[in-house]
């Protein structure tokens, strides 16, 4: 009898060890919209208030996301529509994203791909978590580029460092980025340059006992362009 019950409990484990790796093999989604006041993208003014909506599959570590941000109180503010395939194992990541904005010779015309017409930049990315800190550089490698001293493709490039912490009840996230050489992609750095320095704050805000609210708040400064920024935002998501 005591062999039956342990043979019992044993097939249970065994059971909701099963459930949980099979969980972990299921596709996951992930649907949400930021709110901003302002978008600010790696320490440059990209628009006044703006909707910015996620939709994103995952299976496993890879990762298909699309991200688009469009202008709320400006309607002339430029359109963006991301699209990222990444993958992510351990701590290790690697990733390409399309990125699409409504100016240029294309216009509004997404599939626009000829030389020095198209609105798509593409650009490859790699990290690493260390977590108390992670590292992440970002390549272009194709697409709608800026251009070095010589005027000629500068394969813009751009790295950050990010630091997690949590403090007085909200998670924190410090941020350091820079342009490692000359490019007119970010903000016309001439040389390396510091171009992203900020400090972000966020919080749940709980509505009712099943429903809460993230909220955010980032002080940005660029040196390079010697300008700040304050973003408010929140999230929200089913």
């Amino acid at each position: 009898m005591v062999t039956l019950r342990k043979t019992g409990l044993l097939l249970g484990a065994l059971m909701v060890l099963g459930m949980g790796a099979k969980a972990q093999d299921e596709v996951e989604a992930t649907v949400a919209a930021d709110i901003v006041s302002q978008y600010v993208w790696r320490g440059q003014d990209l628009g006044h208030a703006s909707l910015q909506p996620t939709l994103g599959l995952s299976y496993k570590g890879l990762s298909l996301t699309g991200w688009g941000s469009i202008g709320i109180s400006e309607p002339k503010d430029t359109k963006e529509f991301d699209l990222t395939l990444s993958y992510t194992t351990g701590n290790f990541n690697i990733g390409i994203t399309d990125y699409w904005f409504d100016y240029n010779d294309g216009g509004d015309r997404y599939f626009e791909y000829a030389a020095h017409k198209t609105n798509h930049v593409f650009e490859a990315t790699v990290g690493y978590d260390f977590g108390f800190a992670s590292l992440q550089w970002y390549t272009n490698f194709a697409g709608a580029d800026g251009t070095n001293k010589d005027g000629e493709r500068a394969y813009s490039s751009y790295v950050e460092a990010n630091v997690p912490f949590k403090l007085a009840g909200c998670d924190w996230n410090a941020t350091v980025g820079a342009v490692p050489y000359a490019t007119s992609f970010y903000a016309d750095a001439s040389n390396f340059a510091v171009t992203n320095v900020s400090l972000k704050a966020s919080k749940d805000i709980k509505i009712t006992d099943s429903f809460s609210v993230p909220v955010f708040a980032a002080v940005t400064a660029n040196p390079s362009t010697e300008k700040a920024y304050f973003v408010f935002g929140l999230t929200l998501q089913p």
